[in-house]
Order: C-alpha cells, then sequence, then structure tokens
C-alpha cells in the first residue's frame, strides 16, 4: 500500500497545478539521430521511473512537495522526421505559458536548436549551457543531427558563440577541428579535468558570474552522456572518463537556483537500449536535482 508519509516522485509530478512554477514537456524525437536510438520512448519511461523515488533530497534538505508542477505530456513529433520536427517543436515551444522553469524531456540532442530558439526570436541576449561530453558544432552539411544544435544556433540561428558555455568535455569524444570551430566562435569549454581540479560548485559560480551579465535568460542542455557510461550505459555517445552522479546532480542544481536559468533539457537517452533502468534512473536522480534546486530560489 502507498505510504502516505513517503510521497513519491511521480505522484508529486501528477498534480497538474493550475498556476505551476514548473512546466514539464515530454519531446519524444529520435529521427536525427547519428547512431540509431530509441531516445523517443525515454519521456513516458522517465516519468514510470520516477515512482521508484521520493521527493525528498536528505542531503540538501529541499523538499519537492513544495513546488508546484504541471506536466503537459508528450508532443506529437516522434513521427517527424530531422527536416520537419524542428520547425514543429519551435512552433510549440512559442505557444507554452510564460513560467519560472520548464523542463523539457528528451529525445535526442537534436530538439535544443529549435528549443532555444523559440525562446525568442533575437538570441543576442540569450546563454546556453551544456553540460556534454561533445561540442555538438559537427557540420550542417548532413542536416540539422544531434551532432550540430549549438552550431546551428550559432551559424544560422543568431547565437553568440560566446553565450556559450560547456561543460563536461572530456578525452577521445572530439576532434581537434571541432574544438578549434569553438575557440574561434568563443565558445568557453570546460572539461571534466577542470571540474575535477576547481570542483563543480567553483565552475558554476563562473559561468554565471560572467554569462549572468550579459544575457537575459539562459538555457541549460543535459546532455547524460556526460557521465561516466558506468552511469548511463543507455547513452550512444557515454564514454568512461565522465563526470559522476553527484558531480551532474550538483551543477544542475545550482544552476536551477538562478533565476535567469528559464529552462532545461535531459537528452540522449535510449530507454529501449537501458539494462534494469540504470540510465534512466541517473536521469530521474538528475532530473529531480533540478527541481530541488529550483526549490532554493
Amino acid at each position: 500500500m502507498p505510504d502516505p508519509g513517503w510521497p513519491r516522485a511521480d505522484i508529486w509530478l501528477a498534480q497538474d497545478h493550475p498556476d505551476p512554477d514548473v512546466l514539464v514537456v515530454g519531446v519524444p524525437s529520435a529521427k536525427a539521430s547519428l547512431t540509431p536510438s530509441r531516445a523517443d520512448l525515454t519521456p513516458l519511461a522517465l516519468r514510470d521511473r520516477l515512482a521508484g523515488f521520493s521527493t525528498f533530497h536528505s542531503e540538501w534538505e529541499a523538499n519537492l512537495a513544495d513546488v508546484a508542477v504541471r506536466d503537459v505530456g508528450n508532443w506529437p513529433v516522434s513521427e517527424l522526421g530531422m527536416y520537419t520536427m524542428p520547425e514543429a517543436v519551435r512552433g510549440l515551444a512559442t505557444e507554452l505559458p510564460d513560467v519560472p522553469l520548464t523542463l523539457f524531456v528528451g529525445g535526442d540532442n537534436a530538439i535544443t536548436r529549435p528549443l532555444v530558439a523559440g525562446m525568442t526570436d533575437d538570441l543576442t541576449r540569450v546563454g546556453v549551457i551544456t553540460f556534454d561530453a561533445h561540442h555538438d558544432v559537427r557540420s550542417l552539411d548532413n542536416g540539422p543531427t544531434n551532432g550540430t544544435p549549438i552550431r546551428g544556433l550559432i551559424e544560422e540561428d543568431g547565437l553568440p558563440g560566446g553565450n556559450v558555455v560547456q561543460i563536461g568535455i572530456h578525452s577521445f569524444a572530439n576532434s581537434a577541428e571541432y574544438r578549434a570551430y569553438c575557440n574561434k566562435a568563443g565558445i568557453e569549454v570546460v572539461t571534466v579535468e577542470t571540474v575535477e581540479r576547481e570542483g563543480i560548485r567553483s565552475v558554476i559560480d563562473g559561468v554565471f558570474s560572467t554569462l549572468a551579465g550579459r544575457c537575459d535568460s539562459i538555457y541549460v542542455d543535459v546532455d547524460l552522456d556526460v557521465l561516466d557510461r558506468i552511469f548511463a550505459p543507455a547513452c550512444p555517445g557515454a564514454s568512461p572518463g565522465g563526470l559522476s552522479i553527484r558531480q551532474l546532480a550538483q551543477g544542475v542544481r545550482l544552476c536551477a537556483r538562478h533565476p535567469k536559468v528559464r529552462a532545461m533539457d535531459f537528452v540522449e537517452v535510449d530507454a529501449g537500449a537501458d539494462t534494469n533502468g540504470v540510465t534512466l534512473d541517473s536521469t530521474a536522480h538528475v532530473f529531480l536535482s533540478v527541481v530541488a534546486g529550483y526549490s532554493e530560489r
């Protein structure tokens, strides 16, 4: 029987509050993945895994029950192709109600570009923080794949490269050519080694000390393949040497505390390839850590 003294996160998410602080949207798109993926299954699978989590973070003493939430369900984009999905997602994003924080559950990383672009017609005052093993600045010649969102935003949508900070870049996951592109574009790159040396709190404090001054709103892209593969075996791009769960959870918590952070996404989890729910549980922990951070605003 359900224990009223141990509220579950899935019940919290289902409250359908009429005036939410946090809006949750499923974006089940995976047609643009460079590696075949069933990331379109993840929004529903993640909601199911939340049944195993409580609404209280014992270490931070953060209670999600204090946060009003509304889950609007999944957008009907799972069957849209690589070229039609972005227009549909951008249009749907512009129709969402204005709330302090919107959380998008993907889906692959191709959804990030239209979601950022949907924030405003002028991206010059928008900041983007990515937690990602990869730069996502591949050539656009093969279309808007999940390897191109940052390049597309900069080259075609008007996002200044200096407004982008990438956290969690690590070994043997990128090329020298794409790092050179980031350097030329003015993208700030924070490697796993830097996170380990300086600590995630110091890194995030440094990011906001510069980014918040030149941006009116900030979008955070959480690609779960930034985690070490042991924590995210169902992320096609995950590899050894990534961030730990605790580093990522603390990082997104600190981001969610900041009032200029208006939206986040969680992408690149292939629910169809997960083993014993390991990756989905990692994602659920990170997702709930964001809400815990928001509760501390």
